[in-house]
């Protein structure tokens, strides 16, 4: 628990600061467009928590380091490698001026740099055809590097709402701790741990309140690490499921994918640019946005959270059978393919107008709590 508890504590007073710092680097590191497509803040909110997260993890590598620990090596070479993933994102989070090449480029050197120095490579996936790529060094590298860039890219993508990409994270890295443990590997259950409490430490502050974001240096630093740590799994216990890391990352992955296909071939627009209909964005137009209550920046910022809870679900749906059937390749793909046909179908439903009936059972209970706020602020509690 040492790991869990050094990262959260570091990481929660560390964000704690760059909240209650917003008036010195706020000009540079607050994000002050409120007009995007997927703005839904109502004012101007520091978007470097990643800086809480990295500093948590640095801490805990450090102090296993001075333990004397065989363990803190490990710890430092992701950090070390996934230093230019986190450093292009954040110098996009001061100056918003790197572009997403470039910044997808960064995480693929880290891909890279792990590749060499921890020996996090893809050489067995399963798949008929592919594994006959990644047997040479050439293909496993090639693979590495778009899976890596591909998870970081799409942790960045789900990162829409207050605890949307930050909880699904923790999620994953709980079900990679799980399946570590299972197998012996103590090193990746702690280290798996310790990122839990890192970005436990970022989500007090996020949830609900959205008093700091994530930005582009936390989501693509940890898209990294959830990227590494299922790769090292895979890679070190051949028992693994090659698609179980896979699997643990199939809602933020298949909505890139989805995304894409949806921009590209219906759309007709290129798909590196930002848009709106997203599904955590279609949850909030249909559902939360018109739900009753006060119109002011707090209970909107409130309903703008509860969105995130309704995408928990749906991770959770693939994370259940990701560690019920971890050593079941024939399992995980039959999984996968259920999880893309919900996907799907719950997209085309909300979007067309209808909405399942549990999804608005749930928005009827966050009106009702909202109805019993807003008499109880103005003095006439119902």
């Amino acid at each position: 628990m040492l790991y869990f508890i050094t990262s959260f504590l570091v990481a929660t007073l560390v964000t704690l600061w760059v909240v209650h710092s917003a008036s010195l680097h706020g000009h540079l590191s607050a994000d002050g467009d409120l007009s995007g497509p997927q703005k839904f803040h109502a004012k101007a909110v520091p978007r470097i928590g990643g800086v809480g997260m990295f500093a948590g993890l640095l801490v805990v590598a450090g102090l296993v380091w001075w333990r004397g620990s065989d363990h803190a090596h490990l710890g430092l070479m992701l950090l070390l490698c996934g230093l230019p993933a986190f450093a292009a994102g954040l110098i996009e989070d001061f100056t918003k001026k790197v572009s997403p090449g470039k910044r997808l480029l960064a995480t693929a050197v880290s891909a890279v740099l792990a590749f060499w120095l921890i020996d996090a490579r893809i050489t067995n996936t399963d798949i008929p055809g592919l594994d006959f790529l990644v047997a040479t060094t050439i293909g496993a590298l090639l693979a590495t590097v778009l899976v890596v860039a591909g998870v970081a890219n799409a942790v960045n993508i789900i990162d829409g709402f207050n605890g949307l990409s930050s909880m699904c994270v923790c999620l994953m890295l709980l079900a990679f701790a799980y399946v570590a443990h299972q197998v012996g590997d103590v090193e990746l259950t702690l280290w798996s741990l310790a990122g839990v409490g890192a970005v436990l430490g970022f989500f007090v502050w996020n949830f609900p309140a959205g008093m700091i974001f994530l930005g582009d240096g936390g989501a693509y630093f940890l898209g990294f690490m959830v990227a590494e740590i299922g790769i090292l799994l895979i890679a070190r216990h051949p028992e693994v499921s090659p698609l179980f890391a896979l699997m643990v990352c199939s809602y933020p992955v298949f909505e890139t994918l989805f995304s894409i296909y949806r921009r590209r071939f219906i759309r007709a627009t290129p798909p590196g640019l930002p848009d709106g209909i997203h599904l955590h964005s279609l949850i909030y137009r249909r559902l939360m946005r018109w739900t009753v209550g006060a119109r002011d920046a707090r209970a909107m910022t409130r309903r703008n959270s509860m969105t995130a809870p309704y995408l928990w679900m749906l991770c959770i749906f693939s994370l259940a059978p990701a560690v019920l059937f971890w050593d079941s390749t024939p399992m995980m793909a039959l999984c996968m393919v259920l999880f893309g046909l919900v996907y799907v179908g719950l997209y085309w439903r909300i979007v067309r107008f209808r909405t399942p009936r549990w999804m608005h059972a749930k928005r009827e209970l966050v009106s009702r709590v909202a109805e019993i706020d807003k008499g109880r602020s103005s003095g006439n509690p119902k």
